[in-house]
């Protein structure tokens, strides 16, 4: 059998530290330091030294750590390997999910709201049909003309859950078929809404800037009209966003039985400041989608 015998001196800690603070290699380069003995005391035999190896992260007062943001698996990375530059800038897998995920929405809430102008099961319900055909037939020609431009694939068809929700509305009759039909259309429409404004906010290509602010505007649109049939469901759609969040609540506190919050002051300009510009496009509970017909250089539209 064989025996080592390992001695460390007590102020380790205290040569680590300053063999640290002497050298100032960065985190990411050459960081393992082998141990290096102290000088023998006098009149005493050195022990045979011995290497260890330690890991000594940088403190950030010494030099800054470089980022990590371009290795694989980061979301910078992720965001570089499925982009594809364009004339209109570069064009990124979210950009294109958005651009079918348009396509999909019209291929099933266009058959719905004709299936409820043929219905007619009252005025509230045939005006929601009749916004979306409306709204779905314009954004159609611009996804179309956007898709040709950009070369991305567009589907034909719903997909199998819009299939499956047209199939839950053709069955329904009387208020079961006004109840699905619109909780059904504002449940999607409440999931896409938010996913268009990720894209608006994060995409670097300007057809889809645009078509992003195009869809944004039908949906909210939909939303509005759906709402105005007083058959929107709006416990179930808290519920079922609840379900999807493992955040604790945020925010500030629940009011307080019998005490009166404080009134605000306004938000307004300084002295001398003239703004001239309308605060909202249309009435309250009205969403104004009128916009010039969609440039077409390929005659996708014809």
């Amino acid at each position: 059998m064989i025996r080592l015998s390992l001695r460390i001196p007590a102020d380790l800690p205290e040569r680590v530290t300053a063999q640290a603070a002497a050298d100032r290699r960065s985190l990411n380069s050459e960081i393992l330091h082998p141990w290096r003995p102290p000088s023998p005391l006098p009149g005493r035999t050195p022990d045979r030294p011995t290497a260890i190896r330690l890991l000594l992260p940088r403190s950030a007062g010494n030099r800054p750590v470089r980022s990590y943001a371009d290795r694989a698996g980061t979301g910078q990375a992720n965001l570089a390997a499925g982009t594809v530059n364009t004339q209109w800038g570069p064009l990124s897998a979210s950009d294109r999910d958005l651009i079918v995920r348009v396509r999909l929405a019209g291929l099933w809430e266009l058959p719905a709201g004709q299936q409820a102008i043929e219905r007619d099961p009252n005025k509230a319900i045939k005006e929601a049909g009749d916004h979306l055909i409306v709204g779905h037939t314009d954004l159609d020609k611009r996804v179309r003309v956007v898709a040709a431009q950009l070369n991305v694939e567009l589907p034909n068809q719903p997909n199998e859950q819009q299939q499956g929700w047209l199939q839950e509305m053709t069955a329904a009759t009387g208020t079961e078929y006004e109840r699905k039909f619109v909780n059904l259309l504002r449940a999607a429409h409440g999931k896409i809404f938010p996913a268009i404004g990720t894209v608006r906010n994060s995409t670097r290509n300007s057809l889809v800037r645009q078509l992003a602010s195009d869809a944004n505007q039908t949906v909210l649109d939909h939303i509005t009209i759906l709402e105005k049939t007083g058959a929107v469901d709006f416990d179930a759609l808290a519920n079922d966003t609840a379900a999807l969040s493992t955040a604790s609540p945020t925010g500030p506190p629940a009011p307080a039985a019998g005490v009166t919050a404080p009134s605000a002051p306004p938000v307004q300009p300084g002295d001398g400041v003239v703004a001239t510009s309308s605060p909202s496009p249309a009435p309250p509970g009205q969403v104004n989608t009128a916009r010039p017909e969609p440039s077409d250089p390929d005659n996708v539209l014809r």
